[in-house]
């Protein structure tokens, strides 16, 4: 689904709790519940990507030679 590229990470998450809603009532179609099943998957793993995208950029720090490093924390002793 190329529909998922076009989606911020808010309404992806926002369409695949819809998505579980219905599939938890119960009340839908074997068919349409298979294809519901499919965009929930679809959404999942779009949600997931975007957010190992999110980790990864939090783990790296561009310097100002414009270097890209890892983000290190240096604790502080006391």
């Amino acid at each position: 689904m190329n529909e998922e590229k076009d989606l911020t990470f808010e309404q992806a998450m926002n369409k695949l709790e819809n998505v579980v809603s219905k599939l938890e009532e119960g009340d839908v179609p074997l068919e349409e519940a298979i294809n519901m099943f499919q965009e929930g998957m679809n959404l999942s793993k779009y949600c997931h990507d975007r957010l190992k995208q999110v980790d990864k950029q939090m783990t790296e720090v561009l310097t100002e030679d414009g270097e890209i490093k890892p983000f290190v924390v240096e604790e502080q002793s006391e």
